[in-house]
C-alpha cells in the first residue's frame, strides 16, 4: 500500500534568544541522553549488547505477534497468542537478569525515554507559532436557551447533579427524552428553533451532540456542550470538566465563544469520528453497549482475517489504498497513538482538516512490523479535506460518534471549517498543546548550530 504521510512538527523560526537557547538546553540534554543510553549497554556487556539487543527486540517481536494471534484468532490459537504474549517478555527479563543485564537495560531505556522527550521539547514551537487556534471571545447571554438532557446518558449523570433544575432555575427551556418512546432528536431541535430558540444545548452522550451540533450549525446559532454521557471525548477536547457536568451552565450566564469545525460522513454530522470497517463492526453488534470486551474478542477474528471483498477503499487526495480493514475518520488529528499523558485527544479542532487513521494488517510478520510505529505498512496516518470510502456493497456499516449506521456507498466524508459557534463558560480549561515528534537532525542543529549553518552551505545563513 503505498504511503502518504503528513508532518506535524511546527516551524520555530522567528523565536526571541531566550527561546532559542532553552531549546538549545533541550537539544544538548537529548543528545547527552541519547549518547548515554548507547554507551551504557556497551560499557556493561562490550560487544555482547548487540546480542542483547537483538534478544530484546526477538521478545518484543514475539509479543506483537502474539497479541495478534489473540485478537485475530479463536479458540487454541487465541489460547496460544495469550501464553505466548505473556511468556516471550517474562523470558528476555530472565535471559537479562541471569547475565546481569537486567539493571542496564532498564537504565538505558530510561535515558532514551528521556532523550526523546527532550527532543520534542526543544522542537515544540513557541510564541505565536504556538497560538494558532481561535481565542474565544465574550458572549452575550442568551434570552431563549434550549436544552435536551438524556436521563439515561452516563448512568444517570441529568438527575444526579440536578441538571434540570439547574438548568430550568438559569432560564432555559429544559427538554427530558423520554426513555419510554423513540423521539426524533433533530426534529426536537428544529422545533425549538422555530419557537425562536437562540441557544441549542445537549446535556448526553456524542452521538446526540452531533445531532443538534448539526442544527445549530445549520442556523448559525450558539451550542453549549454539557458532559453528561459516558465518555464525552467532544467535550475533554473543548476543556470542559467531565466529572462536573453542571459547570457548564455557567456559560449560561457567564460565557465566551468560539467556532470549532465540523466533520460530514455522507449527510451525518460527527463531531468526533466516524469509523469503518472492523471497529464500525463491532460497534454495531448490539451486544457491545453491555459487554464491549467480550462483544470485541468475538468479532475481531472474522473480521480481521475475513475475505478481501469486505474490505474497505479509500481515496484522500493524492492518497489511495484498498484492502483496509478499518478506518477512522476524525474531526481534526487526534495525537499520535503513543501520547501517554492524553491518549486520543485533539489539541485543537479548528485546524480544517480531517485526521484518517487507516489499518492494513493481514498477518504475524505484518503485525510484528507494527513496531517500527509510523513507518509500519500495516498503519497510515495522514490529514485530508476530503475523504471517499468505498466498498463493494450497496451500504457500509459506520460507526458515527459510536453510534452504528448504515450510509450508502462511495462515502464522502468532508470537513467544515469553523461550522460550529459553541459557548464555553469562561472558566473553562483550553486543551493541551501537543509536542511534535522528535526531529533529530533539527536537535542537532539546535544542540550544535555552527554544525547546522556549515550544513546549510554559503548563501542560506
Amino acid at each position: 500500500m503505498d504511503v502518504v504521510r503528513t508532518g506535524d512538527a511546527g516551524s520555530t523560526g522567528g523565536r526571541p534568544a531566550e527561546h532559542r537557547g532553552t531549546h538549545a538546553a533541550w537539544a544538548r540534554l537529548a543528545l547527552l541522553a541519547l549518547l548515554a543510553a548507547v554507551l551504557l549497554p556497551l560499557a556493561a556487556a562490550g560487544a555482547k549488547s548487540l546480542f542483547w539487543l537483538l534478544v530484546g527486540v526477538a521478545g518484543l517481536a514475539l509479543t506483537v505477534v502474539a497479541l495478534w494471534w489473540t485478537v485475530a484468532y479463536a479458540r487454541a490459537v487465541r489460547v496460544a497468542g495469550l501464553l505466548l504474549a505473556v511468556m516471550s517478555p517474562l523470558a528476555v527479563l530472565v535471559l537479562y537478569a541471569a547475565n546481569g543485564m537486567l539493571a542496564p537495560a532498564f537504565l538505558s531505556l530510561g535515558l532514551l525515554a528521556l532523550a526523546v522527550t527532550a527532543a520534542r521539547i526543544a522542537v515544540t514551537p513557541t510564541g505565536v507559532a504556538a497560538a494558532r487556534a481561535r481565542v474565544p471571545r465574550p458572549a452575550e447571554a442568551p434570552r431563549h436557551p434550549w436544552i435536551l438532557m438524556n436521563p439515561r446518558s452516563g448512568g444517570g449523570k441529568v438527575g444526579r447533579f440536578g441538571l434540570a433544575e439547574k438548568a430550568g432555575a438559569a432560564g432555559a427551556d429544559v427538554v427530558l427524552l423520554d426513555p419510554g418512546q423513540h423521539q426524533d432528536v433533530t426534529e426536537l431541535a428544529r422545533r425549538a428553533v422555530d419557537d425562536g430558540a437562540d441557544l441549542l444545548a445537549v446535556a448526553g452522550g456524542d452521538g446526540t451532540q452531533a445531532l443538534v451540533a448539526e442544527v445549530a450549525a445549520r442556523h448559525d446559532l450558539p451550542f453549549l456542550v454539557i458532559p453528561a454521557g459516558t465518555r464525552n471525548h467532544f467535550a475533554l477536547d473543548l476543556g470542559l470538566d467531565r466529572d462536573d457536568p453542571a459547570a457548564a451552565l455557567e456559560a449560561l450566564t457567564d460565557g465566551v465563544e468560539t467556532r470549532v469545525d465540523l466533520g460530514y460522513a455522507a449527510d451525518r454530522v460527527f463531531v468526533n469520528n466516524a469509523s469503518f470497517g472492523a471497529y464500525a463492526a463491532v460497534v454495531g453488534d448490539p451486544a457491545y453497549r453491555d459487554e464491549k470486551l467480550r462483544t470485541t474478542l468475538q468479532t475481531l477474528p472474522e473480521l480481521l482475517t475475513g475475505p478481501a471483498e469486505s474490505r474497505l477503499r479509500v481515496r484522500a487526495g493524492q492518497f489511495r489504498a484498498d484492502g483496509l480493514q478499518a478506518l477512522l475518520v476524525s474531526n481534526n488529528p487526534y495525537r499520535r497513538a503513543v501520547d501517554s499523558l492524553h491518549p486520543g485527544r485533539r489539541e485543537r479542532l479548528d485546524s480544517g482538516r480531517l485526521g484518517v487513521l487507516c489499518v492494513r494488517v493481514d498477518n504475524s510478520v505484518q503485525a510484528a512490523g507494527l513496531l517500527r510505529g509510523p513507518r509500519s505498512s500495516g498503519v497510515t496516518r495522514l490529514t485530508a479535506t476530503e475523504v471517499v470510502v468505498e466498498a463493494d456493497a450497496a451500504m457500509v456499516p459506520a460507526g458515527i460518534d459510536g453510534e452504528s449506521v448504515l450510509l450508502p456507498a462511495p462515502v464522502v466524508c468532508r470537513v467544515a471549517p469553523g461550522a460550529l459557534r459553541v459557548r464555553l463558560p469562561r472558566r473553562h480549561t483550553p486543551a493541551p498543546t501537543g509536542r511534535p515528534p522528535a526531529d533529530w537532525p533539527r536537535v542537532l542543529r539546535l544542540a550544535l548550530p555552527r554544525c547546522g549553518a556549515a550544513g546549510r552551505g554559503p548563501g542560506r545563513r
